[in-house]
C-alpha cells in the first residue's frame, strides 16, 4: 500500500481500518540465498539494496529482539558528511546524497531535516584544521562553509562566546547536514524491504554459525537451523560475539555511547552544534525536546545503560557551551552498544571464513552511514567484490599498515 495524502483521506472515511501491516511477520525459510544477521538500520538498508540494486529477493533479516531496538533507535539521528580523509569523505558523502532522496524512494517519512551541522573551533589551530577539513570536503563536492566569530554569533547568539577556557572563535557549517528521525529510518527500509519480497525475522536470536570445511552454510537460531549460501554480519556491538561463533576474532571492543533528551522547550537551537572544546553535541527534535551526547562510557560493555561519571560529563559541556540550558531538565537517558574500531573508522569486507561477510566498527558514524552502508554492503554480498567507495575499509588493513585514522588518535579504540 502506498503512503498519500489520497490514502489518508480514504482510509480517514474507513475509519482507518483498512491500512495493512509494514511488514509481514512470515515463518523463516530453510534456506535463504543471503542471511543477514542484525535487523538495524544498516541490515535492512542492506536487504533493500539487495532486493532493488541486483534483484536478489531470497533474503532473510534476522533480529534477535524487535526491528528499532539496537543502535539505530539509540542515538542522536545526527546526519552529515563533513569527513577529511580519503578513505571516508567519499563514502559519507555519498551517504548524504542518498539520504536526500531516501524519503522519497522508501515512500516513507523519515523526518530528514537538513537543518545544517557547526562545528565550533576554540583556537587557531582547530580553525586550521576545520579550514583543511572543510577544502577537503569541498574537493568531494560536499558543502562547507569556515565561519568567523561574528558568523557564528548571528547564527546561534545563545552560545558562550566569552568562556574563559573556550572562547568560540568561529565554526565550520555544512548546511546540508542535519537530523532525521531514526525510528522512521528503521521502519522505512524494513517496509521497502519487506515490499520486494525480503523475510524480516524478528525475535530471532543466532547462537552459533554452521561452517563446513571452513565454508559457512547456515545459522543456528532459537527458532532452528537455517541454511543460506551467503551470511552477512551487521550486528553494531554484538558484532564480535556473533563472528566469535565462526571462529573468528575481530578487532574490535564494544563499548556504550549515551544519549540525553529533555523536556519539551519553545524552539531554541535550529542546528545542530558540536563543542570543539570537547566531544558533545546538540540539537532540537520537533518535540521540542533538547538531544544531545558526548564521549563514550571508555570501558568495553554490552550493556544498553551507561554510568554516572560520562552523565556529568556531558552536563558539564552542555552548561559551558550553552549556560542557559543549566535551567532545563532532562527526562530521561539510553545507550547503545558501538562497535569501536581500532582506527575509528569502519569495516565491510569478506572475511577469512568462506561466504562470510562483515558491515561493522562504525563507532561514532553508524546512523549517518546507514545508506550508503547498505548500498555498500549490498554490492559486496551480490557480486563478491568490495565497492569503489569503501576498497579502504578493509579487515585486514591493521596488519597491513593502512589504519584511516579520521581523529589522529592512532589506533586504540577507545580513543575513538
Amino acid at each position: 500500500m502506498k503512503y498519500s495524502a489520497f490514502n489518508i483521506f480514504r482510509q480517514a472515511l474507513k475509519g482507518n481500518t483498512g491500512w495493512q501491516p509494514a511488514w509481514r511477520e512470515p515463518e523463516p525459510k530453510p534456506h535463504y540465498d543471503v542471511i543477514i544477521v542484525g535487523g538495524g538500520g544498516h541490515g535492512l538498508a542492506t536487504a533493500y539494496y539487495l532486493a532493488k540494486n541486483h534483484g536478489i529477493t531470497n533474503v532473510a533479516v534476522i533480529e534477535k529482539g524487535y526491528i528499532g531496538s539496537g543502535n539505530v533507535g539509540r542515538n542522536t539521528t545526527i546526519v552529515r558528511a563533513n569527513y577529511l580523509l580519503e578513505g571516508n569523505e567519499p563514502f559519507f558523502s555519498h551517504s548524504l546524497k542518498l539520504w536526500e532522496g531516501l524519503e522519497q524512494e522508501l515512500n516513507f517519512n523519515a523526518m530528514m531535516s537538513q537543518r545544517g551541522v557547526l562545528n565550533l573551533y576554540h583556537s587557531d589551530g582547530q580553525r586550521d584544521a576545520f579550514a583543511r577539513r572543510g577544502n577537503a570536503m569541498r574537493m568531494h563536492g560536499d558543502d562547507a562553509e569556515l565561519l568567523d566569530r561574528a558568523q557564528v554569533r548571528e547564527m546561534v547568539p545563545f552560545l558562550n562566546f566569552d568562556n574563559a577556557r573556550f572562547p568560540i572563535q568561529g565554526g565550520l557549517l555544512q548546511r546540508r547536514g542535519g537530523t532525521a528521525r531514526h525510528d522512521g529510518v528503521a521502519w522505512g527500509y524494513a517496509r521497502a524491504a519487506d515490499t520486494r519480497g525480503v523475510d524480516i525475522i524478528q525475535n530471532c536470536e543466532v547462537t552459533g554459525i554452521r561452517t563446513e570445511n571452513g565454508v559457512v552454510k547456515g545459522v543456528e537460531t532459537t527458532r532452528g537451523f537455517i541454511g543460506c549460501s551467503k551470511l552477512g554480519l551487521a550486528a553494531a556491538g554484538n558484532s564480535s560475539r556473533v563472528a566469535e561463533m565462526a571462529g573468528l576474532r575481530l578487532p574490535i571492543e564494544s563499548q556504550v555511547l549515551q544519549a540525553f533528551v529533555s523536556e519539551g522547550i519553545k524552539p531554541f537551537i535550529d542546528q545542530v552544534v558540536t563543542f570543539g572544546a570537547a566531544l558533545f553535541y546538540m540539537s532540537q527534535s520537533d518535540k521540542g525536546g533538547l538531544v544531545f551526547g558526548g564521549r563514550l562510557d571508555l570501558y568495553n560493555s554490552y550493556a544498553q545503560r551507561g554510568n554516572l561519571e560520562t552523565v556529568e560529563s556531558v552536563m558539564e559541556a552542555a552548561v559551558a557551551m550553552v549556560p542557559a540550558v543549566s535551567r532545563v531538565k532532562v527526562l530521561r537517558a539510553w545507550g547503545g552498544v558501538v562497535d569501536m574500531s581500532m582506527d575509528g573508522s569502519p569495516i565491510i569486507d569478506r572475511t577469512p571464513v568462506d561466504n562470510l561477510y562483515l558491515n561493522a566498527g562504525w563507532c561514532y558514524g553508524g546512523f549517518k552511514a546507514t545508506p550508503a552502508s547498505g548500498w555498500c554492503f549490498a554490492h559486496l554480498l551480490a557480486t563478491g567484490t568490495p565497492h569503489d567507495l569503501t576498497r579502504a575499509y578493509r579487515l585486514d588493513r591493521f596488519a597491513r599498515g593502512y589504519p584511516i585514522d579520521e581523529t589522529g588518535h592512532g589506533a586504540q579504540p577507545n580513543q575513538h
